[in-house]
């Protein structure tokens, strides 16, 4: 371990980047704020006082009513409210940047080359772990194998996360270290993917584990040490600034990760906003005791309640649906969770006042959800603001209930325009009515979220708003959008990943608007994104990124030092080498 040797011009630039030290006019700009219900409000200036909040909005012409002590000119540039991603990853997405990344790969034996190299380059780790693989991507028509793995990787267990987070793809020294053979169970809300055929292999693990499975072999995987942790932190944030992201809402929060992000609020280098959702009862009991915490670190930390899972991923056919699959006849899916036990844990969060957030893909668990938040609201009434994460497949004859109880709908655009072609394959044509519905859900008055779900999508909110208002992906297919009916205008999108992300997450007033008495959080754009078609938003790029009126990143600059922790690994930016360190286990949908 080594302290890290400070460079000095970028010590020398966030100092020169911190004029909120006191009252300072941001001036020359277009700005842009909009409310939870798309109402847009330009102005041409602004003043952020000493704390970093916002003292003034000033029109065309206007002066500044306070004294000031700095001015900034911001060029002529366009501002917009930083963004507040409301179902991300964050440790997972700083991890994913320290370890093996598949997520652009082509094809299998593309996969199985970088998996190869990897292994050449980190000869001494003792176990080799990644994320990223969609077999739908690479056009392979199967799972991939444990033979596969192991042809190119013989030495060591491989544990490699599916894009979705809910599979893994494992080596036979992986599985072996799990204890997993033919003779293995599948655990409740899991499966263990067999080789099938006839013969006495035909139970034997073919390599694949699918949600509550996973944990057989992801238990045994040494976990990081606390500097890994931090470093990974470091790059999570860099990642969500380059994007203009601003605040997060982290889906499934563990200890380790609190921890983490408390080390780094102690130390001044929490810049990032996080709205924590526990991952379980327990975890939310033991960082928040008796309720949510208080905000913390002058609103950068804030432990909000807990989030439960009803099922898995609609990819690896793990989402519950109400009908079989129609490319696997006979298979509604996994439930991770039963009625009983969701209401329970429900029960349990409620009575302390913490938020619940669910995670529901398939039709199935979205009416479950909505059941049970019917029945729960009955017991704990009050402003609860109930979240169902994904909310990706709904029967359209259970939309309206989102409006019932102001059901929070947390979406994320781009899993739309990356899912289209598998979800057309899992449901068949006549189930998509109700997928990925943004409009038809808004309609009822439900309140949008929209976040990327980092790192199985990129924390790109830009490419989220294009297909929010297009339903076509980056290529502009299918020509004319998806299911164009579900589209919804750039306002309400940019209500969505902004005013409406901190609404979801009980943090409106304090960030999510450029309004008087909010924090100064914005991102500053090189275009106007409610005067450009999806093409125009998509070619968009974030300029810079300002949190309580300081920068934070800048395009073109190196990473702001004070958020990388004290001391390092000896081989930054990659992990150390040793026994003790493995590589990250992403966190999925």
């Amino acid at each position: 371990m080594k302290r890290l040797a400070m460079i000095a011009s970028v010590a020398l630039a966030c100092v020169l980047a911190s004029p909120a030290a006191a009252q300072t006019h941001f001036d020359n700009l277009e700005g842009i704020s909009v409310t939870r219900d798309g109402r847009v409000d330009r102005f041409a200036g602004m003043v952020v006082g000493e704390d970093g909040r916002v003292l003034e909005l000033l029109d065309f012409g206007d002066r500044p009513r306070t004294s000031i002590a700095f001015r900034v000119d911001m060029e002529g540039r366009v501002v917009v409210p930083g963004i507040v991603d409301s179902h991300t990853h964050v440790m997972a997405l700083g991890l994913s940047k320290l370890s093996l990344d598949l997520s652009d790969t082509t094809s299998l034996e593309d996969a199985l080359a970088r998996i190869a190299a990897y292994a050449e380059q980190y000869p001494l780790r003792p176990w080799l772990v990644g994320r990223g693989w969609n077999e739908e991507r690479w056009g392979l028509g199967r799972l991939p194998t444990a033979a596969e793995l192991d042809a190119v990787v013989g030495d060591r267990p491989v544990v490699l996360t599916r894009a979705d987070g809910h599979a893994v793809w494992a080596s036979s020294a992986a599985l072996a270290a799990g204890g997993v053979t033919a003779q293995t169970a599948d655990p409740a809300g899991g499966q263990i993917v067999r080789r099938g055929g006839a013969g006495p292999g035909a139970r034997a693990p073919a390599g694949v584990l699918i949600d509550n499975a996973m944990q057989l072999v992801t238990a045994h995987i040494p976990p990081p040490r606390a500097v890994d942790a931090d470093l990974a932190l470091h790059e999570a944030q860099i990642e969500f600034f380059r994007h203009g992201v601003t605040a997060v809402a982290d889906m499934g929060t563990s200890v380790e990760d609190w921890m983490t992000f408390r080390r780094a609020g102690d130390a001044g280098r929490l810049r990032l906003r996080i709205m924590a959702y526990a991952d379980g009862v327990p975890a939310m009991l033991l960082i928040g005791g008796p309720g949510p915490t208080p905000w913390l670190y002058e609103d950068r930390l804030r432990l909000n309640g807990v989030k439960l899972f009803l099922d898995g991923a609609l990819g690896s056919r793990g989402a519950l649906l109400k009908s079989p699959y129609a490319d696997r006849p006979g298979h509604r899916g996994l439930s991770l969770l039963d009625g009983t036990q969701l209401r329970n844990l429900m029960s349990r969060a409620s009575m302390d006042g913490f938020q619940v957030a669910i995670h529901a893909i398939g039709d199935a668990a979205n009416q479950d959800a909505l059941d049970a938040i019917a029945q729960l609201a009955e017991d704990f009434p009050g402003d609860r603001r109930w979240r169902i994460e994904h909310a990706q497949i709904v029967d359209p004859a259970d939309i309206a209930h989102f409006a019932r109880h102001g059901i929070i709908a947390s979406m994320q655009p781009e899993h739309q325009a990356s899912d289209r072609l598998m979800a057309e394959a899992r449901l068949g044509p006549d189930r998509l009515r109700g997928a990925y519905a943004w409009a038809s859900i808004a309609a009822t008055g439900a309140p949008l979220a929209f976040g990327s779900d980092a790192p199985v999508e990129r924390a790109d909110a830009l490419s989220g708003i294009a297909v929010a208002i297009s339903r076509t992906d980056a290529a502009g297919q299918p020509a004319g959008g998806w299911l164009p009916e579900e589209s919804i205008s750039r306002e309400a999108a940019l209500a969505a990943y902004t005013a409406g992300g901190a609404y979801a997450g009980f943090a409106e007033g304090r960030f999510g608007r450029l309004a008087v008495g909010e924090r100064a959080d914005f991102a500053v754009l090189s275009d106007d994104p409610l005067a450009l078609n999806a093409d125009g938003i998509r070619a968009t790029q974030v300029l810079q990124t300002w949190i309580a009126g300081q920068r934070v990143w800048a395009l073109g600059e190196d990473a702001p030092a004070d958020t990388l922790p004290e001391t390092l690994p000896d081989d930054v930016p990659g992990l150390p080498q040793d026994a003790d360190v493995y590589g990250p286990v992403p966190e999925g949908r």
